[in-house]
């Protein structure tokens, strides 16, 4: 059965719009972005390279991550790591991820949809 190019879309918006949540997730410990995106990967959550360290650079200049660079072996690395307010707003995500969830289930309970 061929793919329909507006289901493809819409299932892609989904899974963007919930990708500042998974990366703030598995940052409370620092990580270099490949490892991070081998841990995505690993999880299921799909994200290319090119999808992930502008993200990265965005959250870091919004004040949500810190960087440093580790330059003790042949390649230096630029790990992140969650700011003060970076765990302030993962929180926050949380409870409105939970709310959000809550109201879809609720809604997608009502009737199958399947």
């Amino acid at each position: 059965m061929k793919e329909d190019p507006i289901l493809t879309n819409l299932i892609t918006e989904l899974k963007r719009g919930t990708l500042t949540l998974c990366v703030l997730s598995q940052l409370t410990e620092p990580q270099y972005g490949y490892s991070l995106l081998q841990v995505l990967c690993d999880k299921q959550i799909a994200i290319e390279a090119n999808t992930l360290y502008p993200l990265l650079r965005r959250l870091e200049s919004q004040g949500l991550l810190q960087s440093s660079w580790d330059t003790s072996e042949a390649r230096p690395r630029k790990f992140y790591a969650l700011s003060d307010k970076g765990r302030t707003i993962l929180g926050e995500l949380v409870s409105a991820w939970k709310e959000q969830t809550n109201h879809m289930h609720s809604l997608l309970g009502e009737e199958s949809h399947a």
